[in-house]
């Protein structure tokens, strides 16, 4: 049985003034400059993106853009993002692919807003969330990819974790300075967390969440976080992204909304192109196949700058 994102079964000078200097000094060797800004930090987000089918609207019901799903959490020590993508294969087997992908958002976003996890170990998100989904009494199955990125106010730092192709872009100064690993099995079937039938475990791919890729990440006042599914950075190169970055001039949302419809905006018409070489179809000729053009798929795009918290 052929294997792949559309089939879901298969078998990351004073005394005082010296002593402030001393320490602000060993601060930064041992926390990293940003240690040095007493300043909280704040993410400020806009979200926007479309569904594969878009004759049934950009939006559905919650924070979902076709089989996408995606969540913006606040709490007193941190601001939290997440993205999820659900397997579509599994409407082969009549089951909606939106309905896990979107529960596991909904599942994390609540943990979040309840204080119950740990700035530094977005794992530990991605994990509580998967297993309250497990052991929920009401019916649910299917698969997705997920990424959570957490911004721990105070220590300026930026906690990662990726399962799977979605992913984030961290820029600053027009480059990109950090960004997640990609997860796949092999072309076109990323790591994902699943739900099986009974009976089905076996058969159906399921990866463990402490299996995602994490980072951690000092990052500065004005630096732009885009967090994504595949649908983006299938269709869209980085020097493509970028160059759609550089029109983010100030911090205020209506700038960070108006810049993510555009990257959004941009990935979608690519994704059509029939003559474009998207950065999937380089990678299926990198693996032997033939293709050319974009890949039509859900995009979901969360874009964030990092400003001063204000409460």
């Amino acid at each position: 049985m052929r294997i792949g994102r559309s089939q879901p079964y298969a078998r990351h000078r004073s005394k005082r003034s010296n002593t402030r200097m001393l320490s602000l000094v060993a601060r930064a060797v041992l926390g990293g400059l940003s240690q040095t800004d007493g300043r909280d930090y704040s993410l400020i987000t806009a979200s926007y993106g479309f569904g594969k089918d878009f004759s049934k609207g950009i939006l559905k019901k919650g924070m979902c853009y076709g089989d996408d799903a995606c969540f913006i959490a606040r709490h007193k020590a941190a601001d939290v993002l997440g993205v999820a993508d659900g397997v579509g294969g599994w409407r082969d087997y009549g089951v909606d692919p939106s309905q896990f992908s979107a529960t596991l958002m909904r599942t994390c976003e609540r943990l979040v807003k309840e204080g119950r996890f740990t700035p530094t170990n977005p794992v530990g998100i991605l994990t509580s969330g998967y297993y309250e989904l497990l052991q929920n009494k009401v019916p649910l199955l299917g698969s997705s990819t997920a990424c959570i990125v957490v911004l721990d106010r105070r220590s300026h730092q930026l906690h990662t974790c990726n399962l799977g192709d979605s992913g984030f872009l961290v820029v600053r100064g027009g480059e990109v300075v950090h960004r997640s690993d990609e997860q796949q099995h092999y072309f076109n079937t990323p790591f994902q967390l699943s739900i099986a039938p009974p009976g089905a475990e076996g058969v159906v791919l399921s990866d463990s969440p402490e299996a995602a890729d994490s980072s951690s990440f000092d990052v500065q006042l004005g630096d732009i976080i885009l967090t994504a599914t595949d649908g983006l950075f299938d269709n869209m190169p980085d020097y493509m992204i970028l160059q759609e970055l550089k029109k983010l001039k100030t911090s205020n949302y209506d700038s960070v909304l108006q810049t993510a419809q555009s990257i959004a905006k941009q990935a979608h018409n690519l994704a059509y192109d029939p003559n474009y070489m998207s950065p999937f179809a380089q990678f299926a000729c990198d693996n032997g196949l033939n293709v050319r053009g974009g890949k039509p798929d859900d995009i979901t795009v969360l874009l964030s700058i990092v400003a001063e918290y204000a409460d």
